[in-house]
């Protein structure tokens, strides 16, 4: 098992391959569809996003409440394909990765080798394991989204599995 301190180096992204098994520590960023809706009306104002996208890594999910004594509750991905009309041009601004779960389109698949970036699987139903490997959670933008909204999310040994790698290998068409 490999493991990953992000933001995701030239280097890490280049070892990694379709398939490897990652315990990825470091900030992500969670945005669901329509979070993602926003970050787009942003960009088309040209004005500036909740965080810097360069080498960012966002996850596709709606994190719970925090219980007592926990930075975060359930934290459990949802399925990417559902954003698959926001992912190519996110990569294209300089994105550095995501984190999911399920297929994503071929044109997302181009967009991570054109900009030679990685998509992490997330085990779908785990999302109380997820919540406990985040250290900290803060939300960063769009509050009234509530679960939904933008959260910055420290983590520590968070498993994942490369899903589609910078080289156009999938683990979805082996």
């Amino acid at each position: 098992m490999k493991k990953i301190t992000l933001p995701l180096s030239e280097q890490d992204a280049a070892s990694l391959r379709a398939g490897d098994s990652v315990l990825l520590s470091g900030t992500i960023y969670t945005a669901r569809d329509c979070a993602h809706k926003r970050l787009f009306a942003l960009l088309d104002e040209g004005a500036p996003l909740p965080f810097d996208l360069h080498n960012a890594v966002i996850y596709y999910a709606g994190p719970c409440p925090a219980p007592e004594g926990k930075a975060c509750g359930s934290c459990g991905p949802t399925t990417s394909a559902r954003m698959n009309a926001f992912a190519p041009r996110l990569l294209d601004a300089g994105l550095g990765g995501m984190i999911g779960k399920g297929e994503m389109s071929e044109e997302v698949g181009q967009a991570l080798v054109r900009n030679k970036r990685v998509y992490f699987a997330a085990i779908g139903g785990a999302g109380a394991l997820y919540g406990n490997a985040i250290v900290s959670s803060e939300c960063v933008a769009f509050p009234d989204l509530l679960s939904e909204a933008v959260y910055r999310m420290e983590i520590k040994d968070f498993p994942l599995v490369v899903a589609y790698d910078r080289y156009g290998n999938s683990i979805y068409r082996r």
